[in-house]
């Protein structure tokens, strides 16, 4: 499956323009990460490739055709988890599920969802009430509708709110297998979502887009960027962008992005998270 978006704008009702002519190719099998700060556009550009908004100017195609033409064959081949997902609290889990496979027209719907089960772990919660699910489980029964027909286009937007750091882990794992045959777009704001597991990186801010690339492109473009120093010793921080404080025998250790590093400031390697923070600074400055 291919996704082609073209100097697509959108604009709300109330003047808010939440994207400014964003062009964009994506292609399966691949998992794209999709990074930004909240309200940077990340939520409404899933909702438009869901066919959930219209964009006030340009297209996206898919395989080639409209979107706007092939809505309902592209439906039934997508998987969608959107920030906000409604649950029907007095069904159990497995009902819901099942409702929702009915509603894809899946041919073996008890199937599908003994699948979508296991893969999240929820074999035990089956026959639970949502009522009586935790945040943790709720979020991975949203994962599991989405995976339900093994749909060839994946949509997760903010994913692994609410799961603990080894659901997290198990999470990124079964994204990446999906992503071996399938086109996966994983929207979050949480670096270690995308650090390990993505192929492809697209960050937005302010509803433009900044970069696209790979993980490892991002980080060279940091690299004499990223340093670290003891507070004590900085004589001033103008320029810089304290990314992380940490205390130490020897003091508060600081470390920070910037265009031009002082001379009191050590470089050093820089992660994805120091690459993604030094893009957005310097789209702010």
């Amino acid at each position: 499956m291919e996704l082609n978006i073209q100097n697509v704008s959108m604009t709300y009702p109330n003047g808010k323009q939440a994207l400014q002519d964003l062009s964009l190719q994506l292609k399966s099998p691949s998992l794209v990460g999709l990074l930004g700060p909240n309200g940077a556009g990340k939520s409404t550009l899933m909702k438009l490739l869901v066919a959930a908004l219209l964009p006030t100017a340009g297209f996206i195609q898919v395989d080639g055709v409209p979107l706007t033409k092939a809505e309902r064959q592209f439906k039934a081949q997508l998987g969608y988890l959107p920030q906000d997902f409604g649950l029907f609290d007095e069904l159990t889990a497995a009902q819901f599920l099942e409702y929702m496979a009915a509603l894809k027209g899946l041919r073996d719907p008890k199937a599908a969802v003994q699948e979508a089960v296991e893969a999240v772990h929820l074999r035990e919660k089956a026959r639970a009430k949502i009522r009586t699910l935790s945040g943790g489980q709720r979020q991975r029964l949203g994962i599991a509708q989405a995976l339900l027909g093994s749909p060839p286009l994946l949509i997760f937007d903010e994913p692994t709110v609410g799961l603990d750091p080894e659901e997290r882990i198990h999470f990124r794992n079964l994204f990446s297998r999906t992503a071996q045959e399938r086109l996966v777009l994983l929207s979050t704001h949480i670096i270690e979502d995308v650090q390990s597991v993505c192929d492809q990186l697209v960050v937005i801010h302010h509803g433009r887009i900044l970069f696209t690339g790979t993980p490892e492109a991002l980080i060279r473009a940091a690299e004499g960027h990223v340093g670290a120093f003891l507070e004590r010793d900085a004589a001033q921080e103008q320029g810089l962008r304290i990314t992380a404080r940490v205390n130490t025998g020897r003091g508060v250790r600081c470390r920070a992005v910037a265009d031009v590093l002082p001379d009191y400031v050590r470089p050093e390697e820089p992660t994805l998270e120091d690459a993604y923070l030094y893009l957005i600074s310097r789209e702010a400055a």
